[in-house]
């Protein structure tokens, strides 16, 4: 029989390897990969520790404030990352000479952000709080301290570890948006993907349970997540052009500008249309009778013995998504 307590120090050990044998090459800075996947795997660890805490008894280093201050160092790096690729991959191509001479000095300022980034990813990585942080979880794992609960079959609780958020989730104001008017409402729709990305992480925790209804819900959410994440990309990328333009982004590079609001608006097109087929009542509904039904199957059958060749299997052999 496997237990929530079970479960969780599976999943920890698992991102806590990943972020031990990502530790040398993010420190070299090589490779952009490496960064992502580092990041990836501390998402996912804060996520399981936030998710599952209820059935931990962990060690007072072992703190959310802490995964995310790791977290922030990362994704910062990460961040840059991505704006330099999608400039320099994508949009500098369809640029005409006048534009991409003018985007010299943006691309030069986005490097030097890029190179003090990696020198603050290297503090972290080999600062004191972090390595106790990798130290007291190492430690916790040689002999997990579990609550009540962590004891507790896991084939019980399914359906308690997913609808709370599954329930905030859906209460967000965020869905209602018709178009993004200020940054008030920008940042809102920030906040859903966060929340959309949560409640992902939560649903795979538990991937081996669930069954193809709820599998589906997956792959919507990662489709959510990343169509948002593009939206967010392009309009920070906008405004970190805008403001080293002297003239800003519309009248010193209009053709960029063209591109980037047009990049925009076809992901607000995608974006209205996936609200309208995933969040109505109907689907909302399903997704929960779906989890139901997999919480009385997953108590039918027991699945320890699968669950454990899951996460040694498929889930240690995956390439996670941001």
């Amino acid at each position: 029989m496997l237990s929530n307590g079970d479960l969780a120090v599976q999943l920890i050990q698992h991102q806590l390897k990943l972020l031990v044998k990502l530790q040398t090459p993010v420190l070299s800075g090589r490779d952009p990969e490496d960064l992502h996947q580092m990041r990836v795997a501390m998402r996912r660890l804060r996520s399981t520790v936030e998710h599952l805490r209820p059935a931990l008894q962990l060690p007072i280093a072992v703190s959310d404030a802490r995964l995310a201050k790791a977290g922030r160092r990362l994704g910062l790096a990460r961040d840059l990352d991505v704006l330099q690729h999608r400039l320099d991959g994508s949009l500098m191509p369809q640029l005409p000479d006048g534009e991409r001479r003018a985007l010299r000095l943006v691309i030069k300022q986005l490097h030097r952000e890029r190179q003090l980034a990696h020198r603050h990813v290297v503090e972290q990585l080999q600062g004191g709080a972090y390595l106790e942080l990798l130290a007291q979880l190492q430690r916790w794992l040689k002999k997990p301290a579990l609550t009540p609960l962590g004891e507790a079959p896991l084939s019980d609780w399914l359906l308690e570890w997913q609808v709370p958020q599954l329930s905030k989730l859906f209460l967000n104001p965020a869905w209602f948006l018709e178009q993004l008017t200020n940054s008030e409402e920008r940042e809102s729709l920030h906040g859903l993907r966060k929340q959309i990305k949560a409640v992902r992480y939560q649903l795979e925790n538990c991937r081996p349970l669930l069954g193809p209804a709820s599998l589906g819900w997956l792959d919507r959410f990662k489709q959510m997540q990343e169509l948002l994440g593009e939206l967010n990309d392009l309009q920070v990328l906008q405004k970190a052009i805008d403001d080293q333009m002297p003239l800003g982004l519309e009248r010193s590079l209009p053709k960029l500008h063209g591109l980037l609001d047009q990049a925009g608006r076809t992901c607000w097109v995608r974006w209205r249309d996936l609200v309208e087929r995933h969040h109505g009542v109907g689907q909302r509904r399903q997704l929960l009778q779906a989890l139901l039904a997999d919480q009385r199957r997953a108590h039918r059958r027991r699945q320890a013995h699968q669950l454990r060749s899951w996460i040694r299997g498929e889930f240690l052999s995956e390439n996670p998504a941001g």
